[in-house]
């Protein structure tokens, strides 16, 4: 009988461990794919502020009394930065993948991906008054 109760015991601590694990693979879920999102929404951010400074950087070109090729250098090396932010987002998109794939593999998968059109964090769709 003994051996019975320490059986019961054993499987019930067990039981407990298993549902500690479980909780924790649940929260660093939710940590990982919180993290995730704002991490997106930050690049999406940084390409949209590097767009505005392009266009604001030519309009002040085209608007003043200066040379056609004035801050050409300037211009050319925030091409190229805004080719590393994606670049980096692309990156950042196999990363979530990935991260998929382990979710799925722990069983801790929270959501897909952020909504169509969601700002990232905050997880609805966006206005096109927003947007613009």
């Amino acid at each position: 009988m003994k051996a019975t109760d320490n059986t019961v015991s054993v499987n019930f601590g067990s039981d407990v461990a298993a549902r500690s694990h479980d909780n924790a693979v649940a929260v660093h879920g939710m940590r990982i794919t919180r993290d995730l999102h704002q991490a997106e929404a930050a690049l999406d951010e940084a390409l949209i502020r590097q767009a505005n400074l392009l266009a604001t950087m030519v309009r002040a070109r085209r608007e003043t009394a200066v040379g056609p090729f004035t801050g050409q250098e300037a211009l050319l090396r925030l091409a190229a930065s805004q080719k590393a932010v994606l670049d980096a987002s692309g990156e950042l998109a196999r990363v979530h993948g990935k991260l998929l794939d382990v979710g799925r593999e722990m069983g801790s998968v929270i959501d897909e991906c952020p909504p169509a059109g969601s700002l990232g964090d905050e997880g609805r769709p966006a206005a096109l008054a927003d947007a613009a």
